[in-house]
């Protein structure tokens, strides 16, 4: 199939094996890197002769590590050049693996697997090679070379360069006709809190569930709720975190790493994807019905 849907944990199980079986090339692009595992991993393939490199946020110090070891390792490995003045990050979580990509919500973090995220692993030609062009953007900028690609509509979708998510995002808002339904770490954008509200208003079935331990989330809480969404709070274990960005928009679904901010789609460099394959809805779908159901409003 072309694409496929991971969850949590078993996302690492996906990222492991497309890192262990490439034979040509391993592309990596994190926010947080810090698994011992997959920078091992990404050791032997370089050992191997396999083209891989990897581009990290200078910020997080986990990463800054990684990146001295991957160095040792003999693996090519860059900073983004954030801006310190709009307080940037590249929040970026990227893997190409030979002819396939995952883009995701998910770190690469030491206790990253703790946290209940997505993870969208694609083979379309297409998709992957837009994601293959994206990383060598910034391998270029990161290298001082900046030659930002041309905004485009499609399945892939970047910010700084460019504001692709919010126009995905806005789009699929506007154009739903049933429902709407999100679990998202971080909701605090105005437009997109108004767009969710809009939508219920045009009579669709608007869930949201969002992380409690985010203060800034109780703003954007209440004021959806003051729209008649149903908004609930989801239940995490202790040492986790609800770190999704992920919304159905009838039957489009799109994820990736921008949180519904001003920062995360505005400022941040964030890769996002969308699609309409309908196993990948229904896989949402119906983890959305069991976090739903175990989840609480107030």
């Amino acid at each position: 199939m072309p694409v496929r849907l991971w969850q949590d944990a078993g996302i690492f199980t996906l990222v492991g094996g497309l890192i262990e079986a490439a034979r040509r090339q391993v592309l990596v692009e994190v926010y947080e890197l810090g698994r011992a595992d997959l920078i091992l991993a990404l050791g032997a393939r370089r050992a191997s002769g396999v083209d891989v490199r990897v581009i990290t946020d200078p910020t997080v110090a986990a990463s800054r590590r990684a990146a001295e070891w991957l160095g040792r390792l003999g693996v090519p490995e860059r900073f983004y050049p954030v801006d310190d003045g709009r307080h940037q990050i590249d929040h970026v979580k990227l893997l190409i693996a030979d002819g396939q990509a995952v883009v995701a919500g998910m770190n690469w973090g030491a206790h990253s697997d703790r946290n209940h995220d997505y993870a969208l692993q694609t083979r379309a030609a297409a998709e992957v090679g837009r994601l293959v062009a994206i990383f060598e953007q910034d391998w270029g900028l990161a290298g001082g070379r900046p030659a930002p690609l041309a905004a485009v509509t499609g399945a892939i979708a970047q910010t700084a360069p460019g504001a692709e998510i919010r126009a995905m995002l806005e789009g699929a808002l506007a154009a739903a006709h049933v429902r709407v339904l999100a679990e998202v770490y971080t909701l605090t954008d105005p437009e997109t809190i108004a767009g969710i509200a809009a939508a219920r208003r045009r009579g669709l079935d608007v869930r949201v569930l969002l992380d409690p331990n985010q203060a800034y989330n109780r703003h954007g809480y209440l004021l959806l709720r003051a729209a008649g969404v149903e908004v609930r709070w989801y239940p995490i274990p202790r040492g986790a975190l609800l770190h999704a960005k992920i919304g159905l928009f009838d039957g489009v679904l799109i994820l990736g790493s921008a949180n519904w901010t001003l920062s995360g789609l505005g400022a941040n460099h964030e890769l996002d994807i969308e699609t309409g394959d309908a196993g990948a809805v229904a896989a949402f779908a119906a983890r959305f019905a069991a976090d739903w159901s175990r989840s609480s409003g107030g």
